[in-house]
């Protein structure tokens, strides 16, 4: 029997293979919720019934005879990426890693990239496609196919009805109790991520920047203010010496003063999120990308009293926060002068002096790390820092050893470290013309193979602890200190705090009154309960 190959049929076949291939993650997630037994059978294959249809009815309803093969195409082509870092990575591809991705630099994302990246794109992506492109699909007039394909949805639709009440017992657990599990259906939860990212990003109304702090002034004071904000990168805080981890990592900080903030947690586990959120004053709770985006925010303000603001950047970028103030990207050899394979973190601190020279007030600086940016966590630091061996030397992560990507990981805190003590030392040499401080905290923290779950951009609501705790610490020069109870608030250092503390404390430590400043969220106030 001759076996026409229609449009339908073509859907069908490829939405089989996109969830045979590339939803690999997908099931294994729901077999650790649903072991594999006679009783659960029916349901997990029923699964992959009702995404084969999903996915089918997701297509007849967006293509046409002409659209048919480049949407497949496409879809094909993105399950692959999407695949690849599921199962490598144990990621999930929300709007916030859309986000992420449409953000970061080329640099970075060519750390994600390899040879087993390259396999999964041409093996699940570029050659099914090649088959797509070739199969001799036969089509009907206009009238034969628009019936075709209601007939096609109508049968789908009632498939996915019948088999969702046949198993409506466990059915009813898995979206109510276990809505994780979705987030892992492969293309279908990246297209919906795309989506809302789109949406969120363009799809919206243009509203005036929202001015805020306007009535900001300074408090008198008989010294200037200089104040260093270093923002950390993916620097969770157990491996932090000074939090009681076993290694050494922060020698040369615990030589100084420092009050260390042991039990401080970020407002997302991404750059993205965390940045803009930590200088928003919105706090974590109602914060929100597009609100963020239409206001100012501390750096803002701190500007509106009459301070000088410089941001100083080896990362990606600031995320929006310093669109409206000095702005310095470091990532490029233009500017920092310690480029080896890439810039350093201290070669930000390269001419700064001669920037807070210039200056005639006071001074807040923001010093945005590369840190411990991964997966490739032994590019993050100088060989001379390569105390822990031995390391991980690739960005396939998941090819090492857990206590080779550890190694790796500490030595570049371990450079985190000597960086922030060069800081305080630049600020020390300033002490005498200034009211000196840093304000250290990491934007999120960093899972390294603990649970399957590698780098970090887990939703919030079921994201470990390892991306969330962060290192978080302070250094006070001598005439801050004499209006600064430095004793007391090293007592209370052991307390939880957050992100959300950082917007007052930026203004407590600056010295700007303003109506939105709120002295029990200022972590320097003696109040602060």
């Amino acid at each position: 029997m001759y076996f026409k190959l229609t449009g339908n049929r073509l859907i069908v076949i490829v939405a089989l293979f996109l969830v045979i291939a590339d939803n690999i993650s997908f099931f294994s997630h729901v077999l650790s919720v649903y072991e594999l037994s006679k009783q659960n059978i029916g349901f997990l294959l029923s699964l992959g019934v009702v995404l084969v249809s999903s996915i089918s009815v997701f297509v007849m309803l967006l293509s046409c005879r002409y659209t048919l093969k480049p949407l497949l195409i496409l879809l094909v082509l993105i399950a692959s990426i999407t695949n690849y870092f599921m199962n490598t990575y144990n990621v999930i591809l929300d709007d916030t890693m859309i986000q992420n991705a449409m953000e970061t630099n080329i640099n970075e994302s060519m750390d994600l990239l390899n040879w087993k990246f390259l396999a999964y794109f041409l093996l699940l992506g570029v050659i099914p496609s090649v088959m797509i492109y070739r199969a001799p699909v036969v089509y009907g007039t206009f009238k034969q196919e628009s019936w075709q394909k209601v007939k096609s949805l109508g049968v789908t639709l009632v498939l996915i009805a019948v088999v969702l009440f046949a198993f409506s017992r466990f059915y009813t657990s898995f979206f109510r109790e276990h809505k994780p599990l979705r987030y892992y259906t492969n293309p279908t939860f990246c297209l919906y991520s795309v989506g809302k990212y789109t949406f969120r990003s363009f799809y919206k109304k243009e509203t005036a920047l929202k001015q805020i702090g306007l009535d900001a002034k300074k408090i008198e004071s008989n010294n200037r203010k200089l104040v260093i904000v270093v923002v950390g990168e993916a620097a969770r805080a157990n491996r932090f010496s000074l939090n009681g981890y076993e290694r050494q990592t922060n020698p040369l900080l615990q030589k100084e003063e420092i009050v260390n903030f042991s039990n401080l947690y970020s407002c997302g586990t991404s750059t993205a999120i965390s940045v803009p959120c930590m200088f928003s004053g919105l706090g974590r709770q109602n914060y929100s990308d597009k609100e963020a985006k239409s206001r100012e925010n501390v750096i803002d303000i701190i500007k509106h009293s009459g301070a000088s603001i410089l941001w100083r950047d080896n990362n990606s970028d600031s995320k929006g926060v310093a669109l409206r103030v000095a702005y310095q990207d470091y990532r490029t050899a233009a500017n920092n002068t310690m480029c080896e394979d890439e810039c350093r973190d201290e070669g930000m601190l390269v001419g700064l002096q001669e920037y807070v020279n210039a200056q005639k007030g006071d001074v807040l600086i923001v010093l945005h790390q590369m840190g411990n940016h991964g997966p490739a966590y032994y590019k993050r630091y100088p060989k001379s820092f390569e105390k822990f061996t031995p390391v991980c030397e690739t960005n396939q992560v998941e090819q090492c050893k857990p206590e080779e990507i550890g190694n790796a990981y500490d030595n570049a805190i371990l450079y985190t470290d000597y960086f922030l003590s060069k800081t305080i030392g630049f600020l020390k040499q300033n002490d005498q013309n200034f009211e000196t401080a840093m304000i250290y905290m990491a934007d999120h923290g960093e899972s390294l193979g603990e649970k399957g779950l590698y780098l970090h951009g887990i939703p919030y609501f079921m994201a470990p602890e390892e991306q969330t705790h962060v290192g978080a610490l302070m250094w006070f020069g001598s005439k801050s200190k004499e209006h600064i109870d430095v004793q007391t608030i090293a007592q209370k250092a052991n307390q939880t705090y957050s992100h959300d503390n950082l917007f007052h404390t930026i203004l407590g430590l600056m010295g700007v009154q303003t109506v939105l400043y709120d002295a029990t969220q200022d972590i320097l106030t003696t109040q602060y309960k």
